[in-house]
Formats: C-alpha cells, sequence, structure tokens
C-alpha cells in the first residue's frame, strides 16, 4: 500500500487500550442507575425458587430484607416490590389491605433500610385478582376502568401509610396517574411519588413474571396494555402521564421497544424507567447455561445498550450481581 492510499482517519486510535476506551465510553452505566425487583410471598417459611427465572427467587420476609440489605451495600439505589398473596378474591382486596403482604413488606424494608434505599411498590391489582387481570370486572367480564382507579386510589393512599416512596401503577388504566396523585395528595402524602408505567406493551415476553407472581390470569390483557405496533400511543400514554402528575415513567418491556424507549425520552422532561422484564432475563440465563453465550458480558451488554437507548434508570433482576460486575 502505498503512502497516498493510507488511511488519515483512524478511529480504530480511540479503542487502542481498556484505558481508552474508558476514557471515551459515550454512556455510563452504575449500579445506582439500577432497581432489584423483588418478590415477597405471604405465609412463606422459606425462599420459593422461579423454576423459568434462575437465581430468582419467591422471598420469605425475613429473606426479603437480607436480599434488600444486600442491594443496598452493592450501590443498589431502588427495591421494587410485588406481594403475592395467600388468598386471591375478584376485588383484589389484599392490596388495599393495611396488612397484606404488600404493604407489610413495604413496611418491613422501611423499617430495615430507611431512606438508603428508594422503596417502590407495585400498584396494581393483578397479583391479588383471582381472575388474575389489573382491575375491577364488570358483569360481562370486561376490566371497569372506572371502577378499578377507585382501587387503586385505595391501594396508593395504603402502600404510602405503610412508607413506600414510590407508588408504581402498572395497570394502564386511563386516567389512573391523576386519579392515584389526588388520592395520596388529600390523605396528607404530597411527597409520596408516582413512577408511572406510561407505556407498557402487551408482550410475549411476560411469561415468567406470571410464574413468579402466581398468576391467575385466563386470556390476556390486550384491551388496556398496548399493541406491540405502536410507538406514537407509547409517547402519547407517557405525556399524559407527566401531564396528570407523574414523577417518572417508564417503558416495559426493555429490549423489544428501544426505539420507544428513546422516543420517550426525548419527549418528556422526567426521568424515564425501563424494565429488563423477566422473559429477557430468561433468555439469557438459558442461552448462558447452554454455553452458547458468555453469560456475564451479555448481561452487561443488555443493561448498557438499554442505558444508551435513553433509560435513566433500568429494573433489572441482574442488579445485585451486575453492580458487583461493575465494580
Amino acid at each position: 500500500m502505498s503512502d497516498f492510499e493510507r488511511p488519515v482517519l483512524r478511529p480504530r486510535r480511540l479503542r487502542t487500550t481498556p484505558a481508552m476506551r474508558e476514557l471515551v465510553a459515550e454512556t455510563t452505566l452504575r449500579p445506582s442507575q439500577l432497581v432489584l425487583p423483588l418478590f415477597v410471598r405471604e405465609g412463606a417459611s422459606e425462599p420459593k425458587p422461579i423454576s423459568s427465572m434462575p437465581g430468582v427467587v419467591q422471598h420469605t420476609r425475613d429473606t426479603l430484607l437480607k436480599a434488600v440489605t444486600e442491594a443496598a451495600e452493592a450501590g443498589i439505589r431502588g427495591v421494587m416490590l410485588f406481594g403475592i398473596p395467600e388468598v386471591k378474591d375478584p376485588l383484589g382486596s389484599g392490596g388495599l389491605d393495611p396488612d397484606g403482604i404488600l404493604n407489610v413488606a413495604i413496611r418491613d424494608v422501611i423499617a430495615e433500610v430507611g431512606d438508603a434505599v428508594v422503596v417502590m411498590a407495585d400498584l396494581c391489582l393483578d397479583e391479588f385478582t383471582d381472575h388474575g387481570h389489573c382491575g375491577v370486572l364488570t358483569p360481562d367480564g370486561q376490566v371497569d376502568n372506572d371502577a378499578t382507579l377507585e382501587a387503586y386510589a385505595a391501594m396508593g393512599v395504603a402502600q404510602a401509610e405503610a412508607g413506600v416512596h414510590l407508588v408504581a401503577p402498572s395497570g394502564m388504566m386511563d386516567g389512573q396517574v391523576a386519579v392515584i396523585r389526588a388520592a395520596l395528595d388529600s390523605a396528607g402524602h404530597t411527597d409520596t411519588g408516582i413512577l408511572a408505567y406510561g407505556a407498557k406493551y402487551a408482550s410475549a415476553f411476560y411469561g415468567p413474571f406470571r410464574e413468579a407472581v402466581d398468576s391467575s390470569l385466563q386470556g390476556d390483557r390486550r384491551t388496556y396494555q398496548q399493541d406491540s405496533r405502536n410507538a406514537l400511543e407509547g409517547v402519547r400514554e407517557a405525556l399524559l402521564d407527566v401531564e396528570q402528575g407523574a414523577d417518572m415513567v417508564m417503558v416495559k418491556p426493555a429490549l423489544a421497544y428501544l426505539d420507544v424507549l428513546r422516543q420517550v425520552r426525548d419527549a418528556v422532561d422526567v426521568p424515564v424507567a425501563a424494565y429488563n422484564i423477566s422473559g429477557e432475563y430468561a433468555m439469557v440465563e438459558a442461552a448462558a447455561a447452554n454455553g452458547w453465550i458468555d453469560r456475564e458480558p451479555a448481561i452487561l451488554e443488555t443493561l448498557t445498550a438499554i442505558r444508551r437507548a435513553g433509560a435513566d434508570v433500568i429494573l433489572t433482576y441482574w442488579a445485585t450481581e451486575a453492580a458487583g460486575l461493575l465494580r
């Protein structure tokens, strides 16, 4: 090759050493940007493994506190709590009960870690209803949006009374953020924040989560969760949540909706979270178990991709482990 033919512009110069690559890295991934979702089972005497999510369990009240403490020590600054009751009913009463498992768990965690970790709780009825839907049903089996809003308002106040820092309405009912915000403010909980599931899609990747919460669902949730073909609708939903008082908004799932995540990040002026969901977790774990991919680099690449697409906060079952890898 003659001197004339040699390239002048050489981007590889900025990849020559690990230090150089670190110096010019465009995307940061820190433990403090991660949130650990946790499941707690009412009446459990020992943790119950979730077969489709290797390494994830339904916790007892005691092991839940151990997991939260470990996460805090690893630098994780948020946990998202899901409760699994012993008894379900058509109205999801256990979610509103101050002594229901989710509200008890909130009190337990707050007593253990105080303000060292942001304690978030799922605000939805699906774990507590015997039909598995996210709301109250009409006599003909449809989800009644406005009756469900009343339940969400009461559930939000119950969680705030238990000490939660952020309630996380995930049911995709129209007007849910405005109703919950009004209920919280009327009850004097003006400092309790709302992390709204702004763009939550009806996804094939939720399967392992159904096992994780012992879901009773028959059918699907396509009349209230969003159609996977629609991106603008996701942005519209997120904007509506912000208008109604959401302090943060979420895109769920993450990996199949990175384009929506970027559009939401560009459209709103509040922090944006993304949920690296159960099916995404399970796929990596299954492929790694079969020797098809290198597990730890795949975990960090996955989470970095979600950050690069625009997430300020990532909910992931790898949170504590990833924090260790980042260190």
